[in-house]
């Protein structure tokens, strides 16, 4: 009777040693089952997530994903994505691979984290729709707020919302997926420190996938960008507007689209840019800021040498 107990008690081990359906087997910082449950095989997403999904025998394991397509829900635009690196060093970490979901859900308004929230890989969504297009929203219009320090992992934002994620405070964000941005894809409002987005990537920003509306530091690293206006720009003329703002730019691919950054060099804003594409040579605009609401005037384009940098940028992408 021992001997059986034993028996049944390490099968139930190994059971839960495996991964259920959907669910992660791998990533940076994964601590948990590396296999699945029988009927399906561990697959790369990207390096923070691998996921259980249909295929194999008994516990597949990790193997690479192929190439993904998403399709634009309200156009007949349709993305195509394919793996990647950027940058002759630091190039681990960034891929243009849309990853699967897990499932989706939607939300009557914004979700408001606190802590750590792991998304697990699922597509979150408003319903009913909130997007605008270019018309000025605010907070209460985005998909999740996030209380200062809080962070955000292994999410895909769908496009019914409005703004994306709104950070009240230096946040981190990590592996987040933008299906189709909106009016913006996220929102800064730091009054200092440093916020980071790390891996993950956006489509379709008809014009800014990062709005800087506070101060201090924004370092956006293994990122990728694919039809948009601008990576990230500094608030050209809020109120009470002011600086300075820097951005940090490394190991970002970014394709048919505009500049990287956008900064306003009388507020002293900074944009120091490495190891990165822009496959139309766009890196910098600089601007006049203004507090009045007033369209703020571009002065210039390009590395300057003091506002913004650039280091192992290149435009084949």
């Amino acid at each position: 009777m021992k001997t059986a107990t034993f028996a049944l008690l390490a099968g139930a081990a190994l059971v839960s040693a495996q991964s259920p359906a959907y669910g992660q087997c791998g990533g940076i910082g994964w601590t948990g089952p590396t296999s699945c449950v029988s009927g399906y095989t561990c697959t790369y997403s990207n390096d923070w997530y691998s996921q259980c999904v249909p295929g194999g025998g008994s516990g597949g394991t990790t193997t690479k994903a192929t190439t993904t397509a998403t399709t634009k829900t309200s156009t007949t635009k349709t993305t195509t994505t394919k793996t990647t690196t950027a940058g002759s060093s630091g190039g681990t970490g960034l891929t243009t691979t849309l990853p699967a979901s897990a499932g989706s859900t939607t939300l009557p308004s914004a979700k408001v984290i606190s802590g750590t929230f792991d998304g697990g890989m699922m597509k979150y969504d408003r319903n009913p729709s909130v997007c605008q297009g270019q018309t000025e929203t605010g907070e209460a219009d985005a998909m999740f707020i996030l209380e200062s320090g809080a962070t955000i992992k292994n999410v895909l934002i769908g496009p019914n919302q409005a703004e994306g994620i709104h950070c009240r405070g230096t946040c981190t964000v990590q592996n987040v997926w933008w299906m189709d941005v909106c009016e913006d894809a996220i929102t800064f409002k730091q009054s200092s420190g440093t916020s980071t987005i790390t891996g993950g990537g956006a489509f379709h920003a008809s014009d800014k996938i990062v709005q800087f509306n506070g101060r201090g530091t924004v370092s956006i690293k293994n990122f990728y960008a694919n039809d948009y206006g601008k990576l990230s720009r500094s608030c050209g003329n809020c109120s009470g507007n002011g600086g300075p703002r820097n951005f940090i730019i490394d190991n970002v691919v970014a394709v048919s689209g505009g500049v990287l950054c956008g900064i306003n060099t009388n507020y002293g804003d900074t944009c120091k840019i490495s190891n990165s594409c822009q496959n139309s040579g766009k890196y910098c605009d600089r601007y006049t800021g203004n507090s009045s609401g007033a369209e703020p005037p571009k002065i210039g384009s390009g590395p300057d040498g003091t506002y913004c940098t650039t280091s192992n940028v290149r435009t084949s992408c």
